[in-house]
């Protein structure tokens, strides 16, 4: 059974980090891209990074650049979202997903399989 699954959200004050794990089963994560998305409340989803299965390439949106970064670690079926100087606009709920084509693009259509998300609050 082909399963997503992220942890590593909380409550954190306004400047903190946190880092979301988004841990595979039932597939190889090598082979696919895989995008770190965010929804808040009354709002769209919106893509924050994705990671591209060939090369290891990134993106990133404008509003996390310089603040997000997303790697992979192959060997655990993982990929983490590391997230420093935390921002009250950063609160969410963060999903990641996986892009069987390796579209490697933030566009949420392009993902096949996604997980149950896990939610970021950032307050004092």
């Amino acid at each position: 059974q082909v399963q997503l699954v992220e942890s590593g959200g909380g409550l954190v004050q306004p400047g903190g980090s946190l880092r979301l794990s988004c841990a595979a089963s039932g597939f190889t994560l090598d082979y696919y891209a895989i995008g770190w998305f965010r929804q808040a409340p009354g709002k769209e989803r919106e893509g924050v990074s994705c990671i591209s299965s060939s090369d290891g390439s990134t993106y990133y949106a404008d509003s996390v650049k310089g603040r997000f970064t997303i790697s992979r670690d192959n060997a655990k079926n993982t990929v983490y979202l590391q997230m420093n100087s935390l921002k009250p606009e950063d609160t969410a709920v963060y999903y990641c997903a996986a892009d069987v084509a390796g579209h490697y693009v933030l566009w949420p259509p392009a993902y096949d399989y996604w997980g149950q998300g896990t939610q970021v609050t950032v307050s004092s």
